[in-house]
């Protein structure tokens, strides 16, 4: 019996793997943000253990890579581009409800560049290291690198929170490797290899 190909999947991408570990990731903050931060208060809070650190900030600066890399793959060449460009205190680092809708724009938008975008269109990323540097890449290493960058800023904020005994999802703020070595049950826990 042969399958319909009214119901055939689309071949698995690299772009669409990424996008989906991306959109799974950002959507671990706006959980965050409906289901465990319940005051506006909660996001300005500056962290004992992490100086300077607030939930609020570290919400912005995770989605400001993405939205960084999207600028990029959506300019025409040569694409340069730099993590170090910063606009801070914004709205969503400080309102709970303007953090959802920037972090819900970020995956839209997510949805709309990434399905035709190419994953080895090269890219030249400038860093402040404190000298000038300037290393080529391509946009699906810099997508991979948004995702893992944005757990890596979740892991904080689960520091922030565990100070401020909001308990979070088990899987929140660790690596996919992590949870797949650790054989978790969560959404980024499974190995598809």
């Amino acid at each position: 019996m042969q399958a319909d190909s009214t119901f055939a999947q689309p071949e698995e991408t690299t772009l669409t793997q990424l996008l989906q570990v991306s959109k799974i990731i950002l959507r671990q903050g706006i959980d965050l943000l409906d289901n465990h931060i319940t005051s506006n208060d909660q996001l300005i809070i500056h962290s004992q253990y992490l100086p300077g650190s607030t939930i609020g900030k570290h919400l912005r600066h995770s989605r400001d890579h993405f939205e960084l890399l999207l600028d990029a793959i959506q300019s025409s060449p040569p694409r340069v581009f730099s993590y170090d460009v910063r606009i801070r205190n914004t709205k969503m680092e400080q309102d709970r409800e303007a953090a959802i809708s920037q972090l819900e724009a970020t995956i839209q938008r997510l949805e709309d560049v990434v399905p035709g975008a190419d994953p080895n269109t090269p890219l030249t990323l400038q860093a402040v290291t404190p000298y000038l540097q300037e290393f080529g890449t391509t946009f699906g290493r810099e997508l991979w690198f948004g995702a893992l960058h944005c757990v890596h800023h979740w892991s904080m904020v689960r520091v922030i929170a565990g100070e401020l005994s909001i308990k979070l999802a088990d899987d929140f703020g660790f690596a996919p490797s992590t949870l797949v070595y650790q054989g978790r049950e969560a959404p980024l826990g499974k190995a598809k290899i």
